[in-house]
């Protein structure tokens, strides 16, 4: 699954420690999902879209 996190993260001017701090997770987790390299669970994926006030769908692809 791939994703543009970072893209709207930037965006919103946060650091991945900040939105790290936010979601209660470490910024290794951040990079992780950003790098594509972590699949975050349902509740995360979640967490993430409200934060970036977006719909799982614009955050998340699934590749073909």
């Amino acid at each position: 699954m791939r994703n543009c996190i970072k893209e709207l993260r930037k965006a919103r001017g946060l650091r991945q420690e900040d939105m790290a701090h936010l979601l209660g997770v470490s910024r290794q987790t951040v990079v992780a999902m950003e790098n594509n390299k972590y699949d975050p669970t349902l509740e995360l994926a979640m967490k993430v879209a409200r934060l970036l006030e977006q719909p799982v769908e614009r955050i998340f692809f699934l590749d073909a």
